[in-house]
């Protein structure tokens, strides 16, 4: 499913319009196609003498509503429309479709008033459905007065609700609502489904969202391609690598895995696991000395490389780093390693002089908190797996920023410093060079130690296995929720970042088989 921003979905629409097709066409297409949506989705509004209200803006998305109105009045249905200020203050195609519905010898409520707006409660309250269209994807402030108070009583009468390209109240780009929204059933959503309708918590207030087709013309989808994706099977079954029949483990990768420290071998040895169970061929740990035998009695396909250590952790060795990193397929480096000066050497040295792809996690993370300007000059591919509290010190904001606008941070920095970012949380985010991605797979019992460990193995066994960084990306962090939803089968309370990974086989199986079905 293609996404796009707010202000992308406005630029087709004028586009489109500028190459030919008027505005009221567009509108007529919209309401049509979400009359068509209500009916599938209400089945029970399809019968003789069903009610729907109508509560409509003075803008273009009250003008939807007035469309599906005259459509549902047309079918036989009760309609009621309550429009929320003055119909003379209605413009464009809006009125356009006000005056349409009024030819129907239908009437309209005008509403200024709280006071008016309340005798509008018995009407909401014995609907078969409620139809919310009074503010679009243009929203940018919050909701106050009456509007404000219309969301309350609407979500409080007790009829389902049904929104008009997105819930009243909610923001298109972050899915966080405007003081107050409209907590939808069912939305039908035009042309394309909007960012914040995918993420949390826009997700919940959508409830079941369709995309209706309004005809966006070709030439403006040329000029202006929709910026984002949600990663779902057929996007990961087309990237998923396959084994010939004549593969060995030479022709699957070799992983090279840069973690762990005293104190912290487990961390070492999930990132391993992970690796070797996300289908690379050969998995080699670069672990201090100390740290290797406990590693190597916890993953026993895998291979260490014993390095130079001070104080439990790794020391800056370039010359073994070198070799370490010779016949390599790819790098994944950072959980596990500690905060400490070898570390940030490491890293940067890495970006510097490494040509294969990297996947950085955790303390590596940390590293580039103080300085991302190194990343710049990354000799290959680099992606980034920051949780929101990473992702906010490598960005210098705070951690309510980055939640309060996931796709923007993590696109921002992607950008600037020319990597690829795998911002985890629920709908993880995977921002780079070809636009955005939102993941849909995993849920809540993944909130564990361990599990990003996991994500970094994951992500680094198929760049080792030679798939294309951003796609790495995008189907690491598919591979990884849809192993967490087979290993929560039994509950989610409780699953373990190990369970996670022994899914990983079935994960892969399943996405091949659904993309074959």
């Amino acid at each position: 499913m293609e996404l796009v921003s707010a202000a992308e979905m406005r630029e087709l629409d004028r586009l489109t319009i500028e190459l030919g097709t008027a505005g009221h066409v567009l509108m007529e297409r919209a309401g049509k196609g979400a009359v068509a949506t209500l009916l599938r989705v209400f089945p029970h509004l399809r019968k003789k003498n069903a009610r729907v209200v109508v509560v409509a803006g003075k803008g273009n998305n009250g003008g939807d509503g007035l469309v599906m109105a005259r459509l549902l009045r047309k079918r036989g249905l009760q309609t009621q429309v309550y429009l929320l200020g003055r119909a003379d203050r209605v413009e464009g195609d809006a009125l356009r479709n006000l005056k349409a519905y009024r030819r129907l010898r239908a009437k309209i409520v005008e509403i200024e008033t709280a006071a008016e707006l309340a005798e509008a409660l018995p009407a909401l309250a014995k609907a078969g459905c409620v139809v919310d269209a009074m503010l679009g994807t243009g929203l940018s402030a919050d909701v106050r007065g009456l509007y404000a108070d219309a969301i309350e009583m609407i979500n409080s009468c007790g009829a389902p609700v049904f929104a008009v390209d997105i819930p009243s109240g909610l923001d298109a780009d972050t899915g966080r609502p405007h003081g107050t929204a409209i907590q939808a059933e069912a939305t039908a959503t035009f042309g394309f489904a909007k960012y914040g309708q995918l993420l949390h918590p826009g997700v919940e207030y959508c409830g079941t969202l369709e995309v209706v087709d309004i005809g966006i013309d070709e030439r403006a989808l040329e000029q202006n391609p929709p910026s984002g994706l949600l990663f779902e099977d057929e996007d990961a079954a087309a990237v998923l690598p396959r084994r010939a029949p004549d593969a060995h483990k030479g022709s699957a990768g070799h992983l090279l895995a840069i973690a762990g420290s005293r104190g912290k071998s487990g961390a070492a040895v999930l990132a391993t696991r992970a690796g070797l169970r996300g289908g690379a061929g050969l998995v080699t740990l670069a672990t201090p000395q100390s740290v290797a035998p406990i590693c190597a009695g916890s993953a026993l396909e895998a291979m260490t490389e014993p390095m130079p250590e001070r104080d439990g952790g790794l020391r800056c060795d370039v010359d073994r780093l070198a070799r370490a990193i010779e016949g390599k397929s790819a790098i994944a480096a950072g959980p596990g390693l500690g905060a400490t000066r070898a570390v940030r050497d490491i890293v940067v040295w890495l970006l510097r002089n490494a040509d294969v792809p990297m996947v950085f996690d955790a303390d590596a993370l940390n590293v580039l908190a103080r300085n991302p300007a190194p990343l710049r000059r990354a000799q290959a591919p680099v992606i980034l797996t920051p949780h929101p509290g990473e992702m906010a010190r490598l960005a210098g904001v705070d951690n309510a920023a980055v939640q309060a606008d996931r796709v923007g941070v993590a696109a921002n920095f992607a950008a600037e410093h020319r990597c690829i970012v795998v911002l985890k949380g629920a709908r993880t985010v995977v921002a780079g060079p070809r636009g955005n991605s939102l993941n849909p797979t995993g849920n809540p019992g993944m909130a564990s130690g361990g599990m990003g460990d996991a994500l970094t193995g994951i992500v680094g066994a198929l760049l080792a296995q030679g798939v294309e960084a951003q796609d790495a990306a995008c189907l690491g962090a598919y591979l990884h929720g849809a192993a967490g939803d087979l290993a929560a089968r039994d509950g989610a309370v409780g699953i373990l970042a190990s369970d996670l990974i022994e899914c990983l086989p079935r994960a892969m199986k399943q996405c091949d088989e659904r993309s074959r079905s």
